[in-house]
């Protein structure tokens, strides 16, 4: 079983994946981000938005499905993301593995780091 570290929280992942929810802090529209967890870090597998608008634009390969653009961003893996908890949003992320989803960054702070565990 894989982890995940988020801040100084260890999160266990079902499957070597997670994804990401939330709304945008300008545009107030829904965005999701799948990503999966392997030796080269963190890899963004799938994207998807319900609008467009400020820095929220879909991929130029996306698709329309049940009202979102949809679309597999061409993003290297990365070693961690950084998370700005500005208080500026109506909510944090919604952290999703399996069944168990967690809500991170709802309250301004510093920014949380997501990165895979150490082997």
């Amino acid at each position: 079983m894989s982890c995940l570290l988020a801040g100084a929280a260890m999160i266990a992942l079902s499957g070597g994946s997670f994804s990401l929810h939330w709304t945008h802090s300008v545009e107030r529209i829904e965005w999701r981000e799948e990503w999966s967890v392997n030796s080269d870090g963190l890899t963004l597998t799938r994207a998807a938005v319900k609008g467009s608008g400020a820095g929220m634009e879909p991929g130029p390969d996306a698709r329309r499905e049940d009202g979102w653009w949809v679309w597999q961003p061409d993003l290297p893996p990365q070693p961690e993301l950084l998370l700005a908890a500005s208080g500026a949003t109506l909510s944090g992320w919604t952290l999703c593995s399996g069944e168990r989803c967690a809500e991170i960054g709802a309250e301004p702070g510093v920014p949380i780091r997501l990165r895979p565990c150490p082997p």
